[in-house]
């Protein structure tokens, strides 16, 4: 089953951000692009890396009008002593989503029922809260921040200009394909 095009659900769940605990829902994630990111759990081992490594481009992430959720199982209590041990982990400033249910885990498909753990899926949702895009990963390979921006880029691209795509590789400001008999057989 594709996700792509489906609406992602109501839901409301407990974020640790910034010192805080706060609520998140569905209708945070109206308005504005989204990055929802799941991993296996807290005080792991390549999870702190994919999370310093958005943390280093959440910058960039805000700039182009997107928000980054990261998701795991644990509590947000949990979120928050990860936070304030690990030195890459206490670098991130978005939104710690708490899923110790696994309601957003098995909404995403990305809930391993037996570790009680997510495997590595990346969503990235519009701001009518469809997805547009994702990829689900073994639980032991670690992804890269700026490719999940480049892809939010690509489909920001896309959803403004329909009558055009983004090819392999492309990047803001790089030349884009418009579909037609124009291109058959000349790429």
């Amino acid at each position: 089953m594709s996700f792509i095009g489906k609406e992602i659900e109501e839901f409301s769940v407990n974020a640790y951000q910034n010192g805080d605990v706060h609520e998140v829902s569905k209708k945070d994630m109206l308005g504005h692009w989204s990055v929802v990111l799941f991993y296996p759990a807290d005080f792991s081992f390549v999870c702190p890396t994919e999370l310093g490594d958005l943390a280093d481009l959440y910058e960039e992430f805000q700039s182009v009008g997107a928000e980054v959720y990261s998701v795991s199982e644990d509590t947000e209590f949990v979120h928050q002593a990860w936070h304030e041990r690990s030195e890459e982990v206490g670098k991130v400033k978005y939104p710690m989503l708490a899923d110790p249910a696994g309601k957003l885990a098995r909404f995403f498909d990305v809930l391993d029922e037996e570790a009680g753990q997510a495997y590595r899926g990346v969503f990235i949702i519009d701001p009518e809260g469809k997805i547009r895009s994702y990829t689900i990963n073994d639980m032991g390979v670690g992804r890269n921040a700026s490719e999940v921006l480049r892809t939010l880029e690509a489909a920001q691209f896309v959803a403004e200009h329909g009558d055009r795509v983004c090819p392999a590789n492309w990047k803001p400001a790089e030349k884009t394909l418009q579909p037609g008999t124009k291109l058959v057989g000349k790429i």
